[in-house]
């Protein structure tokens, strides 16, 4: 009996298909630059030709860009599902705030546990950066600052998850996240000591994570979002009794 010949695949597809991986496990970013050609070819140890077709594959896939004289990027469309109008949408209606909250109560507790079972002596590495970060900003009581480290600190727990699909939920969402976490702190940091106590509460979700305790991880991240949410809600209540004074006393 006669078997079929069992083809090999091409080598640009292999390089394809390992640049693909990259993107998807989040080693190479949106937006991020490629190492040139005549780099690539020698870490894949391949020619130049069948890199640059693999390149031409993904560029018709919409994985990557070529700039004229600059390189190849990976597309910064990738994972951009929440567009800019949307963002917008949801700063507008505080409603949506809460939901927001409700859905990252969620994503980020499982974020958590994956990342403490899972976290490599990089992603360890990576989470104390973010975190030195945040504390910098923190004591500069640099509000800017200190929320974009917040939301790169959350990012980073996702990352250190090792599921791509919560990793690119959780990019996708980053401007979303920025805004949900700049517009939160505004509002609970007005009361005395909440700024000290969400420190202390990525402190302790650090540690939970790199001292690789999956369940207080995730509890630590339920933990800190809880007392956000209730926090804001706490404010919320206070600035409606303080309009009332302010009716009756005809200010």
């Amino acid at each position: 009996m006669a078997y079929p010949q069992v083809k090999q695949p091409k080598i640009s597809d292999v390089i394809m298909a390992q640049l693909e991986a990259m993107i998807l496990e989040g080693s190479l970013k949106p937006g991020q630059q490629l190492p040139p050609e005549r780099t690539l070819a020698t870490e894949f140890e391949v020619s130049r030709p069948s890199l640059r077709e693999a390149l031409q594959k993904l560029s018709a896939k919409g994985l990557i860009v070529s700039r004229q004289g600059g390189g190849s990027y990976v597309s910064e469309k990738i994972g951009s599902s929440i567009a800019d109008p949307l963002t917008e949408l949801f700063s507008t209606h505080p409603e949506a705030q809460y939901d927001l909250l409700e859905f990252r109560h969620a994503l980020e507790g499982v974020s958590a546990y994956y990342a403490a079972l899972r976290c490599t002596p990089a992603d360890k590495t990576r989470l104390q950066a973010c975190y030195a970060n945040l504390q910098a900003a923190h004591d500069q009581k640099s509000f800017e600052k200190e929320t974009k480290a917040d939301a790169e600190f959350h990012l980073a727990i996702a990352e250190a998850s090792h599921n791509a699909v919560l990793l690119h939920t959780m990019r996708s969402l980053f401007t979303l996240l920025h805004e949900n976490i700049y517009s939160n702190l505004e509002s609970v940091y007005r009361k005395r000591d909440t700024r000290q106590v969400i420190h202390d509460q990525h402190r302790v979700l650090l540690d939970t994570i790199v001292g690789e305790n999956p369940e207080k991880a995730r509890n630590a991240a339920h933990d800190h979002l809880t007392f956000v949410k209730e926090a804001i809600i706490e404010q919320s209540k206070d600035s409606t009794r303080q309009e009332r004074a302010m009716r009756r006393s005809g200010i």
